[in-house]
């Protein structure tokens, strides 16, 4: 083992603080990099195997994340659980399955990503799976970083779960201090 997972995140220098601009808009002093984490295959693989060990007993059929962590989360959770790994990418306001990617109707299906703050691109990958008929089994996530327990109606797994405090832009301390705000990432805040 390599550590714990906020033991992964730090030794990656993952855990950035500042004045961020979230996906969904909001603002937070703490910002999870992820993708410093996922550049380390061996931490992926550990990360990965911790979701699998919760989903193991599910009889999972096919792993599916939202781009872009997700992508890199459900091959590695798929691998270790010998299944697909697929893909939903933004499609308009939702996501769907393309590239020939698919869910067979009554297909068990685990949800993983990177990040849970708000759900909303967890919810996008459940309603892509839904419009096809598969039967979402569980979420795993890396980090639930939510203020308050986010419920999809299915068990929701969290490698590690954070609690950070965000804003909305109108309430940000950080802005009223006049600290720049930083939006890292490569995703389109809302």
């Amino acid at each position: 083992m390599l550590g714990n997972v906020e033991e992964i995140f730090h030794k990656s220098g993952a855990i950035l603080k500042g004045h961020f601009l979230l996906v969904s808009g909001l603002h937070s002093p703490i910002y999870w990099e992820k993708f410093r984490v996922l550049q380390y295959p061996a931490y992926t693989e550990q990360l990965c195997r911790l979701i699998v060990g919760h989903f193991k007993q599910e009889k999972v059929q096919v792993v599916a994340g939202p781009t872009t962590g997700g992508i890199i989360l459900a091959f590695e959770t798929a691998r270790q659980l010998g299944v697909r790994g697929i893909f939903a990418e933004k499609e308009g306001a939702e996501r769907a399955f393309k590239r020939g990617f698919s869910v067979e109707p009554g297909e068990r299906v685990l949800i993983v990503d990177d990040i849970l703050t708000t759900g909303s691109s967890i919810r996008e990958v459940m309603a892509a799976v839904s419009k096809q008929g598969g039967i979402m089994v569980g979420i795993g996530v890396l980090v639930d970083r939510s203020e308050q327990e986010v419920d999809f109606g299915i068990p929701l797994f969290s490698c590690h779960r954070s609690v950070t405090q965000t804003y909305p832009p109108a309430d940000c301390p950080l802005c009223a201090a006049a600290i720049p705000l930083v939006k890292p990432g490569s995703s389109q805040a809302k």
